[in-house]
């Protein structure tokens, strides 16, 4: 099976588009087309569905993804470590990240990577905790910058900072000027929820205390809960990092009392990672040593 083809299914697959994975990986859409049932004539089976709405894996080629994806990224670290012996480091880095790192932390650690390494290609897949869970799990990614992800998720943990969580107050609430609001305060409130059950950071404090609040309205992404805060239709919660750019009617609160989340990197695995990863990591740890990473 040439690695190639199996590159092109995975495209496919991740990206749930025959189109979309020619533009990633540079081909035309009949050539990606072409290798995919290439793919599929030579294991004897289809192994994606097509329809209007883009493809998807079929229930074998679900069976089949974990042992070409294990191919597939086996042979980009030949290639990589192949490289490194002639001193010249090459190959591909998917990255995890939340919309608000990839804001902020994302365009300075990758220009600095850029003047050190400026044949290793980049590739961002942004998302939220539960994205990032499913990505690891299933070794899509190299890295995530995310929250600590829970137990369920076997990776090597690479603390970076720490955030705060804070209250997103309309600047004409009662509370707006108070110096903390009490968390059981949320039940009191209408409550604007970003993306539920989808084990946001808004999840995990809200079941690990237990709190019930009035949900009037949800929303996919926290600049919409943002907006909708500021127009007064209630209150929500979320890190500090992500409103840091953002302007509206809104007042940041912290709780009471203060709630935290660690970001960091999480890696599938150190020990099998790529050398292109782990100079992507040398990458970060050196920004942080200097300060240069949580600064403006």
């Amino acid at each position: 099976m040439e690695t190639i083809k199996g590159k092109a299914l995975l495209m496919a697959a991740d990206l749930g588009s025959m189109t979309a994975a020619a533009e990633a990986l540079g081909y035309t859409q009949s050539g990606i087309t072409r290798m995919i049932s290439s793919l599929e004539e030579e294991i004897g089976f289809p192994l994606l569905s097509r329809g209007k709405a883009g493809v998807k894996l079929t229930e074998n080629g679900r069976l089949m993804i974990p042992a070409i994806r294990k191919m597939v990224n086996a042979a980009e670290l030949v290639n990589q470590l192949a490289a490194e012996v002639q001193h010249v480091a090459t190959g591909v880095i998917t990255i995890g990240s939340y919309f608000s790192i990839s804001a902020l932390w994302l365009p300075k650690i990758l220009s600095a990577f850029e003047k050190k390494y400026p044949k290793v290609s980049i590739r961002i897949q942004e998302g939220g905790n539960q994205d990032m869970a499913k990505w690891i799990n299933e070794k899509s990614v190299d890295c995530c910058f995310c929250a600590k992800p829970d137990r369920s998720t076997v990776c090597d943990w690479i603390p970076i900072s720490t955030d705060e969580l804070v209250v997103w107050l309309p600047e004409t609430h009662k509370k707006a000027e108070w110096k903390s609001f009490p968390l059981a305060d949320l039940e009191k409130e209408p409550f604007i929820q970003t993306s539920p059950n989808k084990d946001t950071d808004l999840d995990r404090l809200i079941r690990s205390n237990h709190l019930q609040p009035d949900v009037r309205f949800t929303t996919r992404d926290a600049f919409s809960t943002y907006n909708m805060v500021s127009a007064g239709l209630g209150v929500s919660f979320n890190q500090r990092l992500i409103s840091r750019e953002w302007n509206g009617d809104v007042v940041e609160v912290p709780f009471d009392p203060p709630q935290y989340i660690v970001l960091g990197l999480a890696v599938p695995s150190l020990q099998e990672a790529s050398p292109a990863t782990l100079h992507f990591l040398e990458c970060v740890k050196e920004l942080m040593d200097n300060d240069e990473l949580l600064t403006d």
